[in-house]
């Protein structure tokens, strides 16, 4: 956030998204969209997504590198031909913790959490799809459409 802002970017995203543009967030882009983080300090986000970054608990490894299963919790063109339980791959150490029902698929890692959320024109993915193989060409593809 804070070379966001010292590069004086934070404002004109902010606008290009709530004109209409759409928006995909990945990984870090996910939690710089939402209201806050708690990682390295608490700090404000972008403040697109209501929700909070927050650190993955003390008994899990951190960071949570691997495949793990899409669970979906609602349906949006983002996942089209996507099937349920698809392997995509993570590396993080913080998760989502969204207010309102924008979760479109969560995972499991010794907990649930969400690995894809939207509302509007702003879609996020907590895991990369560019390394997740066949799956995350497809979710690419998809968001390419809108």
């Amino acid at each position: 956030m804070r070379n966001l802002h010292q590069l004086g970017l934070s404002q004109p995203f902010i606008e290009k998204v709530n004109s209409g543009t759409p928006c995909l967030g990945i990984c870090l882009g996910m939690h710089l969209l939402f209201s806050e983080s708690e990682e390295f300090g608490k700090h404000q986000g972008l403040d697109l997504l209501q929700g909070a970054i927050v650190r993955l608990p003390a008994h899990l490894r951190v960071p949570h590198m691997g495949w793990n299963q899409l669970h979906f919790k609602q349906k949006n063109g983002l996942t089209k031909d996507i099937p349920e339980s698809s392997f995509v791959y993570f590396v993080h150490s913080y998760y989502a913790k969204p207010a309102g029902d924008i979760v479109l698929a969560t995972t499991d890692y010794e907990m649930e959490f969400a690995a894809i959320v939207h509302t509007k024109n702003i879609w996020a993915t907590q895991f990369h799809p560019e390394k997740s193989q066949h799956v995350g060409e497809r979710l690419l593809s998809n968001f390419a459409q809108f």
